[in-house]
Parts: C-alpha cells; sequence; structure tokens
C-alpha cells in the first residue's frame, strides 16, 4: 500500500492501516519530524483506546489500553545498540499477542517476529506524506 496524505487526513490513513497490516506488530521507519508519533496517536485512537498518547522518547516504552488488549508504543530512538534493547526486556514485548509500534527500529531489526509490518513516511516538498506498507520486508 502506498498513500500520499496530509496530517489533516492522518485518522483516515490509519484506519486503512489498521485494516491492511497483516500482523500486530508494526515496524514505523521515517526522519525526525515527519510525523511517525501523530501516525501512532491516530492509530491508538482506532484501535480503540482513549489513552492520552505521547512519544516514549526518554521512557523508551508507553503503554495503553484498548478494550482487552494492549498496545505498546517503542521509540527506540535514544537506544545505542541491541543489548540496551535486550536489558529492558525487549524480545519480551516482540512475541505477546497484543499490538507493538516501533519507532525507530534499526536496532532491533534482527530480532524481529517472522510476521511484521513495516511503514516508511516521507515528507514531501509540499507538507504532505507518503506512506508505503510492506509486510515483513526483506532486511538488509
Amino acid at each position: 500500500m502506498e498513500k500520499n496524505y496530509s496530517l489533516d487526513h492522518v485518522d483516515a490513513v490509519a484506519k486503512e492501516i489498521v485494516e491492511s497490516v497483516t500482523s500486530k506488530t508494526i515496524f514505523l521507519y521515517g526522519v525526525m519530524g515527519v510525523g511517525k508519533t501523530t501516525l501512532i496517536k491516530s492509530l491508538v485512537k482506532c484501535l480503540g483506546s482513549t489513552d492520552e498518547v505521547s512519544s516514549p522518547t526518554f521512557s523508551i516504552v508507553n503503554e495503553y489500553e484498548a478494550g482487552e488488549q494492549l498496545i505498546y508504543h517503542f521509540d527506540l530512538y535514544r537506544i545505542n545498540d541491541l543489548e540496551e534493547a535486550f536489558n529492558f526486556g525487549i524480545e519480551d514485548y516482540l512475541y505477546t499477542d497484543n499490538w507493538v509500534i516501533v519507532e525507530w527500529p534499526e536496532l532491533i531489526e534482527q530480532i524481529a517476529p517472522e510476521r511484521f509490518d513495516r511503514i516508511d513516511i516521507a515528507l514531501n516538498d509540499d507538507n504532505s506524506r507518503t506512506l508505503k506498507l510492506n509486510f515483513k520486508p526483506e532486511l538488509t
């Protein structure tokens, strides 16, 4: 799936993503300020949570409730290496039946679950975004 959108339409894009993903694990890629956290706010809302969503830049992970399911939102920007991720138990989160949405997942790609979805977001010259959703891409 490839989608061009403005931030005014992020809720509709989130709904399309939830209907299109093949797993509950989403790795989100994009440069700083492209709108990853904004998209996650809409995804969490679309999944049925009324929790306040914020970036877990310093806490590493935020947990949201959506009915009887949990949503784990990771921001791994400040993680230096895979060992640091293991120290806070990243694999325990990745291999649950809960939703796991990870910003800056590059350091944990090698321990990714067998099934996950990858979203790449790019900022366009007109301030719109281009989103590409791929199922379990080949990692290089």
